[in-house]
């Protein structure tokens, strides 16, 4: 019970990468708030969910800085102080030209992708830095390292955007003792693969990253020493070349 008496918030917590993040948490003995969107996935994965630690859930449009505010003024008078936040909450377009896609495509997934994990962060930083105590977890992508025309456009120029909030916030943050990480993954099975072009292949997917293998990687920056820090880490399949 490496996290027992501690308490993260995961956005996008639902299904994918979120949802592998919350079940190595709660497996841990963490206290899980899972947030996103819809209610639906939201309530199938905390009533799926059997193990060790409690999981919850709340709805929150990461898009929208009033419904961030509201949420995180539930999460205070309700389940109380945050010790993880990970952004994991992220979308992405099927046409991803810039000659494809339209305006309201590219404000959408940089709503969602970047301002959604900036808004997140504006709440929840100042009681971490106040308490001299906090990790941030923001889920990028390789596509915020290199930018490719599998991610597109917007969606590349979005995870750009994460990842520099991230470092910036970092290195503001850490003399405070909160510590920020970018994860890098890339290809992963998730439901964010239905919104790519063209379909993929079982076989395709049976090569990716699963969603456990992120939860394992969160989990290990979550156990780490409070003098220990990983501002960046990227993670790929093994048959996957750096992009």
């Amino acid at each position: 019970m490496r996290l027992e008496g501690k308490t993260a918030v995961i956005t996008g917590g639902g299904t994918g990468i979120g949802q592998g993040i919350a079940q190595a948490y709660a497996a841990e003995g963490c206290k899980v708030v899972i947030a996103g969107r819809r209610e639906e996935p939201l309530k199938t994965a905390t009533e799926a969910w059997n193990g060790a630690g409690e999981m919850i859930y709340q709805t929150v449009d990461v898009a929208c800085r009033d419904s961030v505010k509201d949420f995180f003024g539930w999460v205070a008078e309700n389940v109380g102080e945050i010790d993880i936040l990970v952004n994991s909450a992220g979308t992405n377009i099927p046409n991803r030209t810039i000659a494809a896609m339209e305006p309201e495509q590219w404000d959408q997934v940089l709503a969602i992708n970047a301002s959604g994990a900036y808004y997140t962060m504006y709440e929840a930083l100042p009681q971490m830095r106040e308490r001299g105590d906090g990790i941030v977890i923001n889920i990028s992508s390789i596509s915020g390292i290199r930018s490719t025309a599998l991610g597109g456009v917007a969606y590349s120029a979005s995870k750009f955007a994460m990842a520099a909030l991230g470092i910036a916030s970092s290195n503001e943050a850490n003399v405070d003792g909160v510590r920020v990480t970018n994860i890098y993954p890339g290809e992963v099975e998730t439901p964010i693969l239905e919104k790519r072009p063209n379909p993929v292949t079982d076989e395709h997917r049976a090569r990716m990253l699963q969603p456990e293998d992120l939860g394992h990687l969160a989990l290990s920056i979550a156990t780490l020493p409070p003098r220990a820090h990983i501002p960046e880490v990227t993670i790929k399949p093994l048959s996957q070349e750096f992009m």
